[in-house]
Formats: C-alpha cells, sequence, structure tokens
C-alpha cells in the first residue's frame, strides 16, 4: 500500500465507498461521464445519506465543541510529491 500514489489510494476509497467495491461499475460511471451520458444512479441516495451523516457530525462538533477534521490525518498533495523546477 505504501508504494501507490495518493490519486490510488483515492480511487480504491471511492471505489469502496461509492461503487460498492466493483471496478467495472467505476470504470463504467467513468466512461458514462466522459461520454456524457448519465451516471450512478444511486448517487442521490448517497447523498442523502452523506447529509445525515453531515448532521450527525455537526451536532456532535456542537456538543463537544471541536472540530471533528482536527482529528483527521492530512491528504497528501500529489503535486508537492514532484520536484518542481528551482
Amino acid at each position: 500500500m505504501d508504494r501507490l500514489t495518493p490519486e490510488q489510494k483515492l480511487l480504491l476509497v471511492l471505489k469502496r465507498d461509492l461503487y460498492a467495491g466493483d471496478w467495472s461499475a467505476m470504470t463504467q460511471d467513468l466512461r458514462n461521464r466522459l461520454e456524457g451520458r448519465p451516471y450512478v444512479l444511486r448517487l442521490a441516495h448517497r447523498i442523502e445519506d452523506d447529509l445525515a451523516r453531515i448532521e450527525q457530525m455537526r451536532r456532535l462538533e456542537q456538543h463537544y465543541e471541536v472540530d471533528l477534521a482536527a482529528f483527521l490525518e492530512p491528504i497528501p498533495d500529489p503535486d508537492q510529491d514532484q520536484e518542481r523546477p528551482t
């Protein structure tokens, strides 16, 4: 896992979380996006679920007076991994 790029890790997370672990569904969805066709019909349900999760986290933050994001590890910036000319 250490050898995967941040972009690859993100794709793995998306495959797991949005496409139920199915690469075929993910690649078909990306192709549909490129061709301007409909994609991720279940996304509306995902958005509703995400809104519910956001509300739950918002209540926790207010109750405990914390920012939950402060407990996350920063996401690496892929541009910083590349050497830049000086």
